[in-house]
């Protein structure tokens, strides 16, 4: 009972927290929510700038693209308008009554007209040029003075903007228009032809305005052509950025974020329906969002430092209250399982030390106590035994009295004298009560005494007896063996009418020893057999014999629990008696004590 409270109390405790844990798991409890709700409200802050940025750099690329797009087409409108211009249609005639005067006026005038065209656009230059097919001249607002190409023409005439990235001055855009509508990719062979140029500085001019205003890291891109990029860009990363807008597919509107060179970029595109080219700018997160990440990583900085202050104060508390309150625990465990001699050592010299002191004097007393307990216990477990034994001995008395008597009655005076030698023999031995024990060696010395009286009266009975050497030195307790034989010839053979045998043998396994008493006898039921293996562990009573009851007692008392008689059926088909002990350690030659293959817990151990 009381172990099992042990046990049931340490499983309790067990599962009980300690002050060291229950403090860590307060601050665990303090700091997560406040990380989790920190964690959480700079993810949103996150998500709200990151939203803020991409709709201002949308707006912002979108407002650039719609100046180049408006300068191109304002271009664009000139050169359609100018194709139809009287001294531009002129130019273009037979002239053929004009004189050298009048041509060269007309020429003046025309390129007045695009010099003023282009000095309007002064931030975004443009290079005209008219071609007469008719005459086969051209003019241009250039310096440089332009011939007419008939094969540049025919090449080029396509009517919408083109991008020549290897020309004579340079990568520019170009823009034919025919006077003759309906057929601008031809010419007819009397066409006036406009021609409309810029380079890409007036580009990179744009890109260049764009950037200085903190807007990122624009560039002007079509797939298959070298990007226009602003003259302060990183050609590293620009060339990295080429390449991934190669691989994809852009609409009109394109926003997601790109890594390039190990860093994250928020690339934002919008495409110029003049030029069908789209106008891309990055911008590095990590350069907006820094800030708020330094602002991230300094909170977390604070909040380990506060939880490092926080374990420093668990573990002075775990050092100076939590460990000596272990200890104290401790020794009052040592004490309930029975180890009385266990000390506490207090080196420190705080409230602790007190309940130590006072620990170690209430187990010192204690101890005191219990040996004083345990000596009474021994003396009274000596007079037990030797009470045990004296009910043995008068049991075998009054059958060997009864015997003697019946066979003086029958005048055989041979089987008197054997008796009263065997019996004088059996009670030298039994009556030397200076010694509780005696060898195996010993007690079956006395079972052939037994035996040989026994077979002096029922002439049918025969026995074999094979124990092994090594275990007739074994000490046992005295007159062990005798009532379990007395047994066997009492209600084994003498109840049969077949030969009587009685079989003992014995053997050394597992740590144990085991001696076999067999008789051939009628046995008893499996229920019956069943009920006797129990009722060796309960209180004796009235109805049953004291013989096998003591014996069993005297086993359990000096070889411990899981020593004992157990009985079976024998392999004849009588009765079967086992005696079974536990070798002690000092004698056990076989590696210790073990559970016996096959037995099963008596009642006692359970």
């Amino acid at each position: 009972m009381e172990s099992a409270k042990l046990a049931s109390g340490q499983r309790k405790q067990s599962w009980r927290l300690s002050l060291f844990a229950k403090m860590n798991g307060l601050i665990l409890v303090l700091f997560i929510p406040i990380i989790l709700l920190f964690t959480y409200s700079n993810g949103v802050s996150n998500e709200v700038i990151s939203r803020e940025l991409r709709d201002s750099s949308s707006k912002q690329l979108s407002f650039l693209a719609s100046q180049i797009d408006s300068r191109i087409k304002q271009t664009s409108d000139f050169v359609i308008t100018f194709s139809s211009d009287p001294n531009v249609q002129k130019f273009n005639g037979l002239n053929i009554w004009d004189s050298a005067y009048d041509r060269m006026q007309t020429r003046y005038v025309i390129q007045e007209k695009m010099q003023l065209q282009s000095g309007v656009m002064n931030i975004w230059p443009v290079n005209f040029v008219v071609y007469s097919q008719q005459n086969k001249q051209a003019i241009s607002n250039n310096a440089k003075s332009v011939t007419y190409d008939e094969d540049y023409l025919e090449s080029n005439m396509t009517g919408q903007w083109t991008y020549e990235e290897g020309g004579e001055t340079g990568a520019a855009f170009h823009l034919f228009i025919t006077s003759a509508y309906g057929y601008q990719n031809s010419l007819k062979g009397s066409s006036l032809v406009v021609q409309a140029s810029f380079g890409q500085a007036n580009v990179q001019n744009m890109l260049d305005t764009y950037k200085s205003g903190g807007h990122g890291d624009p560039i002007f891109y079509h797939k298959g052509y070298a990007p226009i990029a602003n003259r302060s860009s990183d050609a590293s990363i620009i060339g990295e950025l080429a390449a991934y807008l190669d691989k994809q597919e852009l609409g009109d509107t394109v926003q997601q974020t790109v890594s390039l060179n190990g860093k994250r970029y928020l690339l934002s595109a919008v495409n110029t329906p003049q030029l069908n080219w789209h106008l891309i700018d990055i911008v590095p997160l990590e350069e907006v969002l820094g800030p708020i990440s330094a602002s991230r990583n300094l909170f977390y900085l604070g909040m380990a430092l506060l939880f490092a202050v926080g374990l420093s104060v668990s573990v002075l508390l775990y050092r100076n209250v939590q460990r000596p309150i272990l200890r104290l625990i401790r020794g009052l465990q040592s004490v309930q399982r029975g180890d009385f001699s266990v000390q506490i050592s207090a080196k420190a010299s705080h409230e602790f030390s007190f309940l130590f002191y006072r620990f170690n004097e209430m187990s010192k007393q204690i101890q005191e106590l219990v040996e004083k307990v345990l000596g009474e216990k021994l003396r009274a477990r000596e007079a037990t035994l030797k009470q045990l034994q004296a009910q043995i001995n008068p049991h075998f008395l009054y059958n060997c009295l009864g015997y003697i008597i019946n066979m003086a009655q029958m005048k055989d005076e041979e089987a008197v004298v054997k008796m009263a030698f065997n019996l004088s023999a059996y009670y030298r031995y039994a009556t030397r009560m200076e010694r509780r024990e005696a060898s195996l060696e010993e007690e079956l010395k006395l079972i052939v005494n037994y035996l040989d009286i026994q077979k002096l009266r029922n002439p049918r009975i025969e026995y074999t007896i094979d124990v092994p050497k090594e275990m007739l030195a074994q000490q046992v307790p005295r007159l062990m063996l005798q009532p379990i034989v007395e047994n066997a010839v009492l209600h084994g053979v003498s109840k049969s009418y077949s030969s009587g045998e009685i079989h003992i043998h014995g053997e050394m396994s597992g740590g144990f020893c085991h001696i076999f008493i067999d008789d051939d006898g009628p046995g008893l039921s499996d229920e019956a057999r069943e009920q006797l293996n129990h009722k060796m562990f309960e209180p004796l009573q009235e109805e049953m014999g004291c013989g096998l009851w003591n014996t069993n007692q005297r086993l359990l008392t000096q070889f411990g629990h899981q020593s004992r008689l157990h009985f079976t059926k024998s392999a004849s088909g009588g009765f079967r008696t086992e005696v079974l002990w536990q070798i002690p350690a000092a004698s056990d030659k076989t590696g210790g004590a073990q559970r016996p293959p096959g037995m099963v817990p008596s009642l006692a151990e359970d």
